[in-house]
C-alpha cells in the first residue's frame, strides 16, 4: 500500500468510526483497503485519499453510501448459527406463543437472509397461522442489500444450511436457479436503511426480541455501549436480546442480563 493510500485509509477508517460507528482495527487496514478498491473504480477516483477528502467534504452522498456498503459488507447465509437459533426456538418462541402481536427486530439485516430466517421459525415452531400476528423490521445501513433483502431472491449456496423440507414449503423456483422466498414469509417482513449510531432510535412500539448479530465487533467499545442501551430502550420488559456467539460484549452487555451463550434479558415484565 502506497504512503498515499495508507494516508486515506486511516483518514476514511477515522470517517467510518465518526459517521457510522464502524471500526477498523489496525491490522485490517489492508481489508478495508480491498474493500474500497471497487468504490475507487466505480467513482474514477485516483485513490483512497482522493476519496477521504470528497467524504470529508460531504459533497456527495452517492460516495458516502458506496463507503457505508462496502465497509459494512459481511458474509451472510440463511440458519447462521443454528445453536443460537435454537435458543431462540426453545427459550424465547413458547413466550411470545400467545401473544396477540409478535414484534422482533432484525437489527443488522443485511440482505435479509435473518429476518427471513426468524419468519420461518416462527411458522415453523407456532405454526404458519402464527405469521398473521407477525412483524419483523430489517435494518441495516447498506441501502443496496436492502434492496436486496426486499427482493427476496437468492442463490443456492445461500440457502445450502436451510433444512431441505423447509427449502420445499417456503421457497419457490426463480430465474436463472435462483430460489425466491414464498409470499406468506415475505409478507412478515419489512426493510428499512438505518444507520445504528443514530440514536434514539424512532420506534413507536417496541420490540420483544431484537436480534444485533455480526455488526457490534465492528464498533468500538464507546459505540457498543450505546448501541447496547440504545436497544435496550426499544425493547418491552422481560424481553430479549439476540447477539452472536463470535462477539464478546460480556463486558459492555449492562443493562442487559445474561441468559446463556449470546442470549440476553430486559428486566421486567
Amino acid at each position: 500500500m502506497t504512503t498515499t493510500d495508507r494516508q486515506g485509509a486511516e483518514a476514511i477508517r477515522g470517517w467510518l468510526s465518526q459517521r457510522c460507528g464502524i471500526h477498523f482495527p489496525e491490522h485490517k487496514i489492508e481489508q478495508l483497503r480491498q474493500r474500497l478498491a471497487r468504490v475507487q473504480r466505480d467513482f474514477a477516483m485516483r485513490d483512497l485519499s482522493d476519496i477521504a477528502g470528497r467524504l470529508n467534504s460531504g459533497s456527495s452522498m452517492e460516495l458516502q453510501l458506496a463507503v457505508m456498503h462496502a465497509a459494512s459488507t459481511n458474509h451472510t447465509y440463511f440458519f447462521r448459527e443454528m445453536d443460537v437459533l435454537d435458543a431462540f426456538r426453545i427459550h424465547i418462541l413458547p413466550s411470545l406463543a400467545q401473544r396477540d402481536e409478535i414484534r422482533i427486530w432484525s437489527a443488522a439485516c443485511a440482505a435479509g437472509d435473518e429476518a427471513y430466517t426468524l419468519a420461518i421459525l416462527i411458522a415453523e415452531t407456532l405454526g404458519p397461522v402464527a405469521l398473521r400476528r407477525t412483524a419483523i423490521l430489517g435494518t441495516d445501513i447498506s441501502a443496496p442489500v436492502i434492496a436486496e433483502a426486499e427482493a427476496a431472491t437468492y442463490p443456492e449456496n445461500r440457502l445450502d444450511r436451510v433444512p431441505p423440507d423447509y427449502l420445499a414449503r417456503w421457497f419457490e423456483p426463480a430465474e436463472a436457479g435462483r430460489l425466491r422466498v414464498k409470499k406468506e414469509i415475505r409478507d412478515v417482513c419489512t426493510f428499512r436503511q438505518m444507520n445504528l449510531k443514530t440514536r434514539p432510535y424512532p420506534f413507536r412500539k417496541t420490540f420483544q426480541a431484537v436480534f444485533c448479530r455480526n455488526v457490534l465487533y465492528y464498533f468500538e467499545r464507546d459505540d457498543q455501549i450505546a448501541t447496547l442501551r440504545a436497544l435496550h430502550e426499544v425493547t418491552e420488559p422481560g424481553g430479549w436480546l439476540v447477539t452472536s456467539v463470535t462477539e464478546n460484549v460480556r463486558d459492555v452487555i449492562a443493562p442487559w442480563t445474561p441468559i446463556s451463550n449470546a442470549i440476553f434479558r430486559k428486566e421486567g415484565a
